[in-house]
């Protein structure tokens, strides 16, 4: 179920998403009776199924990753890679794992292509998918890794967005906005939420401008104490220090119509 994406992928590229997976779903990982994680739409090239092997059997040494692609071909071509605990698969948004259900879905640069109207069905039908505690992370990067949005979703549905930068190649947050996923990229506009936020976003770092001449780190987390004052952020300076902000996912809904 899906249709087949431009492919672009390049080694590392989703290494601030991984991370972040790990501290945040690393534990639940870990206690999974059948530690299932799926990179789903990887692309025409297998490096990031790779990477998230390697990177998730770092502190869950029995997680076994299943990269799936709609394209036939780039699965013929990923196959030399598979290794313990690393298979590709040929599916689409219906996650065919033989009755397993993922512990983890990773969804990376998928859904830029698809209409707004269709990710709804899309978020439910991977949801559904999960197992009991599962994750879905879905969203949108640069080619190189530098900027990236995401939006986590658990059984229920969305939790929270994610926006990761690589701080020292930033001019300003709202940089980050042609990042956004696909749920969200059409709606910064005024009178949405996420365009709210990231007035905001710039304004705090703004006026966050004299703890530049400390770090950019430094100024990213005076920033985000200014916006933890008005919008609910779920993180803490240990993630802020990374170059994130996480927000729950109902301050960033996109208003109804």
């Amino acid at each position: 179920m899906g249709t087949v994406t431009r492919g672009t992928t390049n080694p590392n590229r989703l290494r601030r998403m991984d991370r972040w997976i790990a501290a945040v779903h690393g534990a639940a990982l870990r206690r999974s009776h059948d530690p299932v994680a799926v990179d789903l739409g990887y692309g025409a090239a297998p490096w990031t199924a790779v990477e998230l092997m390697e990177r998730l059997r770092t502190f869950a040494p029995a997680v076994h990753v299943v990269g799936i692609e709609i394209d036939p071909a780039r699965v013929a071509a990923a196959k030399p890679y598979e290794r313990e605990g690393l298979r590709f698969a040929h599916g689409g948004f219906e996650v065919p794992l033989d009755g397993r259900r993922p512990a983890l879905i990773r969804a990376a640069n998928v859904l830029r292509q698809y209409d707004e109207a269709e990710v709804a069905a899309v978020w439910q039908r991977l949801c559904a998918r999960l197992a009991p505690g599962g994750l879905l992370v879905e969203g949108t990067c640069d080619e190189i890794g530098r900027r990236h949005v995401w939006v986590a979703l658990g059984p229920e549905g969305p939790r929270t967005v994610t926006f990761a930068t690589r701080l020292g190649s930033l001019e300003r947050p709202s940089d980050l906005a042609e990042r956004l996923p696909k749920a969200l990229i059409h709606r910064n506009v005024p009178g949405e939420p996420v365009h709210a936020f990231l007035r905001d976003f710039d304004r705090a770092w703004a006026a966050a401008a004299p703890y530049a001449s400390l770090s950019a780190r430094q100024r990213w987390i005076r920033t985000a104490r200014a916006l933890a004052v008005d919008w609910p952020l779920t993180d803490g300076v240990r993630r802020w220090r990374q170059g994130e902000i996480t927000v729950e996912w109902a301050a960033l809904a996109p208003r109804a119509g």
